[in-house]
């Protein structure tokens, strides 16, 4: 760092976003993108946009918001639009945490809130998750601060109830609870319905995954008014245009074509349990994961090991130097055929440790 870089962010380590490589083409399931492109809709709306780009974008999001609206069954002054749902979850650490509103959360989990409490210098809590890598409820029934949750949980794929999102809501009245669902639509129970019951809560989301616009940057957060209120506090102390007419427009035809995505993701969920039974088959141990993802380890194969043969073979996947999880790999499901490229990558390094 240069003699300038202000030292209140000495200790501050950045998060290391997944590999995108350059140097040869690779099976990539490593980032948890989609392998189903946009809908036609979403690529007609976007080349039909960017004969635009000398306007400013309309900083309400005004269709966005109404449409989003709808199709979760909320009021519009209930919604805010943001550049990913890295943003919205940004704007929600500087909003309602500090010195004396610390926030907790997993301590393996999604690696940007560690990174966000630090650079607001939000004292922070890890919770450890139980043995099986469940978020043990418990642990944050009436804990009196802030709280983030991912459910599902990332790299895990664990998802909590809706019942037992309900009991760390309620039982945390004066703090605000975060529940980042941007994994949800693979099997999990989203905690929007309970919007309108508590206060407290604000739910998160993302078009990256589901919704196969992972490169437009688009993300969103429903709670009540008086906390989308104070989101766009935030936002319009920022950056009032974080959402590009570009982005505006795939959004906004996304929902339109909602059927689409959540048909694609259906496929995907059908090919997390093909890979799952395969490498089960394997020998591997797998988490019950209600993601775009596996997490899982061999006893016949450290993970680092397995995550750089198969990087070796042109096949990407995530792996982490946790010291709790440095034996998992975190595998993003594709299509069918890239996952059948997996499994026979992962037999052929197997038959080569057997030697």
């Amino acid at each position: 760092m240069s003699r300038f870089f202000s030292s209140k962010y000495d200790a501050l380590t950045p998060y290391t976003p997944g590999e995108q490589p350059k140097e040869r083409s690779y099976v990539k399931l490593n980032t948890n993108e989609s392998p189903f492109p946009p809908s036609p809709a979403v690529i007609k709306a976007v080349n039909e946009e960017a004969g635009k780009l000398q306007l400013y974008s309309d900083p309400e999001c005004t269709p966005l918001v109404a449409e989003l609206a709808r199709l979760y069954g909320v009021d519009k002054s209930q919604v805010i639009m943001t550049n990913g749902s890295d943003e919205v979850l940004n704007f929600a650490f500087m909003a309602f945490c500090d010195k004396d509103h610390p926030i907790v959360f997993p301590d393996i989990t999604y690696g940007f809130y560690t990174v966000f409490a630090e650079l607001s210098g939000i004292p922070y809590e890890e919770i450890p998750l139980a043995d099986d890598f469940s978020v043990n409820v418990g642990d944050y029934i009436g804990i009196g601060k802030n709280i983030v949750i991912a459910n599902p949980n990332a790299p895990t794929g664990i998802a909590l109830s809706l019942s037992d999102v309900e009991k760390i809501v309620k039982s945390n009245p004066d703090n605000i609870v975060i529940i980042d669902e941007a994994y949800v639509d693979f099997g999990g129970e989203s905690a929007v319905t309970l919007i309108k019951k508590y206060d407290n809560l604000l739910v998160t989301g993302t078009f990256s995954k589901s919704r196969s616009l992972a490169g437009a940057r688009l993300g969103f957060g429903i709670a009540s008014e008086e906390i989308i209120r104070d989101l766009n506090t935030i936002k319009y102390s920022t950056n009032p245009y974080n959402v590009n007419r570009m982005t505006m427009a795939a959004g906004y035809s996304a929902l339109l074509d909602n059927g689409y995505y959540m048909d694609n993701a259906k496929k995907i969920i059908e090919n997390r349990q093909y890979t799952k039974a395969e490498l089960e088959k394997l020998g591997f141990s797998i988490l019950d994961s209600k993601a775009n993802f596996l997490f899982c380890e061999s006893d016949m194969i450290d993970g680092e090991s397995l995550y750089l043969a198969l990087k070796e073979k042109g096949i990407l996947v995530r792996h982490f130097s946790k010291e709790r999880i440095k034996n998992y790999n975190r595998i993003t499901i594709g299509s069918r055929d890239e996952m059948k490229t997996l499994i026979k990558a992962v037999k052929e390094i197997l038959e080569e440790v057997k030697k």
